[in-house]
């Protein structure tokens, strides 16, 4: 009989693929927008801005409330949130608008889905933690590469309005339907983590979130994914508009997009099972050091050869440091509280990816050119690198 824990890693990877899809479809119709209202681009950028530290900040208590009530009720009132705010977004007419319904109530949604999908997969595993991570999480780079071009589509040939009405039905039905999948951990089935027997110490062990934040490996983790997160939201806002800026039509700005997702699928894969033999760390240094040479290529690129290889680069790498943060912080901290501690983690770094969206909106808006931004973005993957490869795990029971 196959382990149960294979079922949440699809039910994961569904979540994301539809919740993640739906998110980086923003850059199609961000320009969408643009044509219409003709708003600053800083100015519409700071809706992004807003919902990226919003969702980063609402996947603690999302995480906590995984490990209280489960996966289930927390990713069902997720799904409900999202498509409210995409359905409403079908009716704005001003800019604050979008501010209120993707900027707060998509954000609430989406705190539900990052942290408990990873969160309850790093749970069911310990041995093949790496892998059942990095397939679940590579749902979210497969919705990435699958549906900006559905949305562009779709917003060609019905308008952006009825694109917005079509994504947020899609998002309810999926993810109230798969949350039903979810459970919280295997103990609460009477299983064990890979479906082996049961550990020596029997129950899920590892420090509480308030143990966690007594270390310093805590706030090393805190420091090196703020900083590699920061400017990770940059191309997916900016990239349709920076494809226009070349002379390259819309559609092909949607089609970058997808291969960055299609980029983050190779990433998650690969990655996950490679730090399974490598260890975490490695595996997650040469990721930021693969994502500082893909803003590099940012930073130079003019034709579309080079364009779709930053893209592909920068989803790499991108890919590979989501997968590799939550199976990280499970190694580090233990199985117990891993909602809580992901979802702290995810709060006060994540949300520094907020900001990159605006700033390199209005170093465009200052410079006429994205340059100086991606630039900024590689070096601040490079000092991730460093911080990472200072960490030193506290001493636990193992979990």
């Amino acid at each position: 009989m196959t382990f149960y824990g294979w079922r949440i890693v699809a039910g994961a990877f569904l979540v994301l693929f539809t919740a993640y899809g739906a998110q980086y479809s923003f850059g199609v119709f961000f320009a969408a927008l643009i044509d219409e209202f003709h708003w600053s681009r800083a100015g519409l950028a700071g809706v992004f801005t807003l919902y990226a530290f919003a969702y980063s900040v609402f996947g603690f208590p999302a995480g906590r409330l995984t490990d209280r009530w489960g996966p289930r009720t927390v990713i069902t009132a997720g799904g409900i949130f999202i498509a409210v705010a995409l359905c409403g977004m079908a009716s704005v007419t001003r800019l604050w608008q979008p501010y209120v319904l993707y900027g707060v109530v998509a954000a609430l949604g989406m705190g539900t889905a990052y942290v408990p999908c990873n969160s309850t997969v790093v749970k069911w595993f310990a041995r093949r933690r790496g892998l059942a991570v990095g397939l679940a999480s590579s749902g979210g780079s497969v919705g990435t590469f699958a549906l900006p071009p559905v949305a562009q589509w779709l917003v060609g040939a019905a308008g952006w309005r009825t694109a917005y009405l079509v994504f947020g039905v899609v998002v309810l039905v999926t993810l109230t339907v798969v949350a039903r999948v979810m459970r919280r951990d295997p103990e609460s089935m009477g299983l064990h983590p890979d479906g082996e027997p049961p550990p020596p110490h029997g129950v899920a062990s590892g420090m509480s979130l308030g143990g966690a934040m007594r270390t310093a490996a805590f706030w090393l983790l805190a420091a090196a994914f703020a900083a590699t997160w920061l400017p990770v939201f940059i191309p997916l806002v900016h990239l349709v508009s920076l494809a226009r800026d070349l002379g390259h039509a819309p559609a092909t700005g949607a089609w970058l997009v997808s291969a960055l997702g299609a980029g983050a699928v190779a990433g998650r894969m690969i990655m996950g099972p490679v730090s399974d033999r490598v260890g975490r760390k490695p595996a997650l240094i040469v990721a930021m050091g693969l994502q500082a040479l893909a803003f590099a290529a940012f930073a130079t690129a003019h034709g579309m050869g080079a364009l779709f290889g930053a893209a592909l680069l920068f989803g790499y790498s991108y890919g590979g440091v989501s997968a590799l943060f939550p199976a990280l912080v499970g190694d580090i901290f233990g199985r117990a509280s891993a909602g809580a501690i992901v979802g702290c983690l995810f709060a006060v770094a994540g949300s520094m990816a907020a900001w990159g969206p605006l700033i390199a909106g209005a170093v465009y808006d200052v410079t006429r050119s994205y340059g100086l931004a991606f630039q900024l973005s590689g070096g601040a993957n490079l000092a991730a690198a460093a911080l990472v490869a200072g960490i030193r795990p506290p001493r636990r029971a193992a979990g």
